[in-house]
């Protein structure tokens, strides 16, 4: 009988020597996955916020050649305004005084 309690106290010694070390290859396994998962999430954090900054200047750049195109479009357009003025001022004065003095 003491032969029988002996080998089940040997089996539940190396159960739960069994039990500690897959705990601790547990524990190991938690802590590689989440330093995995940090470097993972450090890297995407990187990789977006590169994006994010090539993205945001490309939409700077198209701004700001919108905004010289415009002044451009403005600026030819204020000029051939004022070119139709010093060619034609006189005769819009002389219509404006033919038609305030016929009434």
């Amino acid at each position: 009988m003491d032969t029988v309690i002996n080998r089940l106290s040997e089996i539940d010694e190396a159960a739960n020597s069994i039990m500690e070390e897959t705990n601790v290859r547990k524990k190991a396994f938690a802590q590689e996955i989440e330093k995995k998962t940090a470097a993972f999430d450090l890297q995407l954090e990187k990789e977006t916020a590169e994006r994010i900054s090539q993205i945001r200047s490309q939409m700077e750049k198209e701004m700001q050649e919108m905004l010289d195109k415009q002044k451009a479009d403005s600026e030819a357009f204020l000029k051939s305004l004022e070119e139709n003025y010093e060619k034609s001022h006189r005769m819009y004065v002389e219509r404006l005084f033919d038609q305030m003095t016929k009434e």
